[in-house]
């Protein structure tokens, strides 16, 4: 399996050749380095952990930076790519020259934490009315019965992570 660890720098649009709008995503791809390799006879299985954006020296703990060879310089993001294709050596640096002649890859990304959020932004509620003495402003309105049963029904939206 080929990878590369990369990172989103944003969103635009391009036309294609009929005119039609295409949302592109745009990713700042620089060259990874192999960090370490394991192998099949040592580890019990083969893979190459790649590192990607360089760390200042005043955020490396020395637990940290033991996992990096000499001359390697510390990396911000890790991550093994088991069953690695390229034969590749610790301090080696694969850039996207790896996936030449591939047509579609698959992109795997992790999402902005946004924590704790209300319902407005975690599902798009409007709320009330933001004069004429309303205090109903961006709470989440009602949420179920107030006599019997006496209770919440279920899949109601409510805040959260």
């Amino acid at each position: 399996m080929k990878g590369l660890l990369a990172k989103k720098i944003g969103m635009t649009q391009i036309f294609d050749e009929n005119g039609n709008v295409v949302s592109i995503t745009v990713i700042l791809v620089e060259p990874n380095v192999v960090v370490a390799c394991k192998k099949k006879t040592k580890n019990g299985y083969s893979a190459a952990v790649l590192g990607f954006d360089d760390l200042k020296k005043k955020h490396i703990t020395k637990p940290y930076n033991g996992q990096f060879c000499d001359g390697i310089h510390p990396k911000r993001f890790l991550k093994e790519f088991r069953d690695f294709d390229d034969e590749v050596l610790v301090g080696d640096k694969v850039d996207v020259s790896l996936f030449e002649g591939i047509r579609f890859l698959d992109v795997i990304a992790t999402s902005k934490g946004k924590g704790f959020q209300g319902v407005v932004k975690r599902y798009g509620f409007h709320g009330g009315n933001k004069t004429h003495g309303s205090k109903f402003h961006r709470e989440i309105g009602s949420t179920g019965q107030c006599t019997t049963p006496g209770h919440n029904f279920k899949n109601i939206k409510m805040p959260g992570r």
